[in-house]
């Protein structure tokens, strides 16, 4: 499972940028995964913005899965 930008992504603003298509979300989209539990991203196609703050490190399988369905029901609220 790949998270966050993964191999989709670009450089750009000091954040990661989206410039190819993978998952859920556009191309344009910018942000950072943190290696200690955070995740942020600006959708500028979809008019969201998403913050994930926990208390729990990327150190277990269990953490990155947190992470994609964080996303995952993100953009499924925002289709439905």
């Amino acid at each position: 499972m790949t998270v966050g930008q993964g191999m989709q992504g670009g450089w750009g603003f000091g954040m990661a940028v989206r410039t190819r298509r993978g998952d859920y979300a556009p191309l344009g989209q910018f942000g950072w995964d943190g290696g200690t539990g955070t995740s942020v991203y600006a959708d500028p196609v979809h008019g969201v913005t998403g913050v994930l703050l926990t208390q729990v490190g990327v150190s277990t399988p269990d953490s990155p899965r947190l992470v994609h369905d964080f996303w995952t029901t993100l953009y499924q609220a925002v289709e439905d």
